[in-house]
């Protein structure tokens, strides 16, 4: 596919996670956790998008610990060379980045982190962390979040850059990833 039919493909349905995911996280201390989380994606003409995340305590998703959502717009960047037909996407939370605790131990967690321009954390209560200060998530005041990524087709099933395996986040040009991750399907 070119990059123009990739783009016309992938707004044509919702993307959800066909399971649990296990994805490497750091931890902060130089170690690696896992994390277990369900996506959901959305994306418009205008080049915009919405993810939906739910991150779970467990692989069993019987403890699901906080909502992000993240809104914004994408920046197409050319071919990648993972695979024909693979292009850099880097998706720019300029709209939104909202974080909804659903859990207590989670909320009690993020509420230990210094913060300015934020609430109280509270289960089932959401705040927009978009250009604040949250080291919960690495993020510094001002700082728009964007993640570099990509994307491929392949049987009806949208692939994105699988994390590393040291857990590092895909927020420079160079962390952006070099393998593929289990595909999201059509909801």
């Amino acid at each position: 596919m070119t990059q123009q039919e990739t783009k016309q493909f992938i707004q044509s349905a919702e993307w959800q996670s066909i399971a649990v995911e296990l994805r490497p996280s750091a931890n902060g201390t130089g170690g690696v956790k896992p994390f277990y989380c369900s996506r959901t994606f959305k994306f418009s003409p205008g080049d915009k998008f919405e993810c939906s995340v739910i991150n779970y305590a467990d692989a069993g998703v019987k403890v699901p610990l906080i909502k992000i959502v993240i809104k914004g717009h994408n920046q197409w960047q050319g071919e990648h060379p993972v695979a024909k037909g693979a292009y850099s996407l880097d998706y720019t939370a300029d709209e939104a980045y909202e974080i909804t605790p659903l859990h207590q131990a989670f909320a009690d967690a993020i509420n230990q982190a210094p913060t300015t321009g934020l609430n109280k954390w509270e289960v089932g209560v959401t705040q927009d962390i978009k250009a604040k200060a949250f080291p919960a998530f690495g993020l510094a005041e001002g700082q728009i979040y964007v993640d570099y990524d990509l994307v491929y087709i392949l049987n009806d099933l949208l692939f994105m850059g699988s994390k590393h395996v040291d857990g590092r986040a895909f927020d420079k040009p160079e962390n952006r990833p070099t393998n593929l991750q289990i595909p999201l399907m059509k909801k």
